[in-house]
């Protein structure tokens, strides 16, 4: 199974054949018949708990019977209606605590419907046999739109615009497109470019212009902004990684684990990077799940993942969880990092055991050393402040309305940036429909509160 690593046969560093194999796609998509069988079992319910439980309301029982009759283009536009990163969500998204969690087969036949591999399947065959976007732009509006962020809200978010006939320019801080879709998640689940394929999906519907190396309280202003543009929508998600506070942060081999998986993200060959022998990562979302697997499957000899709390409190699944224990990641829990030592470069890192104590984490004057060469933080991110001081803010997001606007008025935010739900891609992408519907109704002439 992919979820199983490739292992070298001698115990020694892993051949490029080898770490191309344990990087290839996690979740090869299904084969005719797997369709077929998969689509028969749907009992296509109404008022589908499946539909509730996705955050941008699939209509999962239309595509999956639209699967089922062989109306696969049908199946991608009803898909892509909802989320016009259907693609991505169907590869990345925690279907099991979302869609499939919800499907009423777990209860009779203990396993549900496969519906983000059946989704996969729909998109896929669209963007490979359709050669044209699915969707048509509107009549011009004359209207401009600044969105700032080329992640999974801003993209969505101008891609609804610009089928209401606006015309729509994107700033981006960084050198390519697509956010963390891009730059964020783990290789093995974004297989043969599929991000950057799917950004270019997205640009087809016209009407949309892309800017890189924009950053916001560097090369743009939200001022400049609201002065050259007749809305504004800010999709900068969290850019500045959370520190842990301790001596021995700042030594050589100590990173954020974003960066880490952002740059095996970027390497061609991933056989010219170094597995290293002992890496400890630090957190217990998905992210240090991913830096963690992807250490492990470069052939990093040991990788320990260190938990403040307990495996029931950590914010990424039990299914990510498994993963990382089929693929030989050590787990320690209800343990907090206290200092880090080396010559110029880290090499052991000290832990204090931790415990609850009416509902409050203490330490237990318990230590341990871990030896460590490379660590990788995934402690979360924090909001960047450049360019912001003009915007209302709480407890480290942008505030923003029901509809997406926030204190200033034709300005609107959404994605990892306000407090909307799950720092997840089909969360951004919901944000950015809800923020796109409410920028058209205040354009033509009728403003949300």
């Amino acid at each position: 199974m992919a979820e199983h690593p490739v292992l070298s046969e001698t115990g020694g560093r892993l051949s490029g054949k080898d770490i191309a194999a344990n990087f290839d796609d996690l979740h090869p998509p299904l084969n005719a018949e797997q369709v077929s069988v998969q689509a028969s079992r749907c009992l296509f319910c109404h008022d589908a708990p499946c539909v509730t439980a996705c955050p941008t309301s699939i209509d999962i029982p239309k595509f999956i019977r639209q699967i089922a009759t062989g109306n696969e283009i049908g199946a991608a536009r009803t898909i892509l209606t909802a989320n016009i990163m259907g693609g991505t969500c169907a590869r990345a998204c925690p279907t099991e605590i979302l869609c499939e969690h919800k499907c009423v087969l777990n209860v009779g036949e203990h396993e549900p419907v496969a519906i983000g591999a059946l989704q996969r399947h729909a998109v896929d065959y669209l963007m490979a046999k359709s050669s044209a976007h699915p969707f048509a732009r509107a009549t011009d509006t004359g209207k401009t739109i600044a969105v700032i962020g080329a992640g999974p809200a801003g993209l969505a978010c101008a891609h609804a615009l610009a089928k209401n006939g606006h015309k729509v320019e994107v700033f981006e801080a960084k050198e390519k497109p697509g956010g963390l879709n891009e730059y964020g998640l783990a290789a093995y689940k974004m297989a043969d470019d599929f991000a950057a394929h799917e950004v270019d999906f997205i640009l087809g519907i016209g009407g949309i212009k892309l800017h890189y190396n924009k950053a916001l309280g560097r090369d743009i202003s939200l001022e400049d902004m609201r002065g050259r543009f007749d809305a504004v929508f800010m999709g900068i998600g969290l850019g500045a990684p959370r520190q842990l506070g301790i001596s021995g942060e700042d030594l050589n081999g100590v990173d954020d684990a974003l960066k880490f998986i952002g740059h095996i993200r970027q390497t061609g060959e991933l056989a010219t990077l170094d597995p290293s022998e002992n890496i400890v990562v630090i957190g217990g979302g998905n992210t240090a799940i991913d830096a963690a697997v992807q250490a492990k499957r470069l052939g990093a000899q040991k990788v320990t993942l260190v938990y403040r709390r307990g495996p029931a409190q950590m914010g990424s699944t039990k299914w990510e969880q498994d993963l990382a224990a089929i693929n030989g990641v050590t787990f320690v829990h209800w343990a907090k990092p206290i200092r880090i030592i080396g010559n110029g470069r880290a090499h052991t890192m000290h832990f204090e055991y931790t415990r609850l104590i009416d509902g409050k984490l203490e330490g237990t004057n318990e230590y341990f050393t871990l030896l460590a060469d490379r660590i990788y933080k995934a402690v979360g991110q924090a909001l960047v402040d450049d360019g912001l001081a003009a915007l209302k803010r709480e407890r480290g997001k942008v505030i923003v309305s029901a509809h997406g606007q926030t204190s200033l008025p034709g300005v609107f935010a959404g994605g990892d940036c306000i407090a909307s739900g799950e720092d997840l891609t089909v969360q951004a992408v919901e944000d950015g429909k809800i923020a796109a519907a409410s920028i058209h109704t205040f354009l033509m002439g009728e403003n949300h509160g």
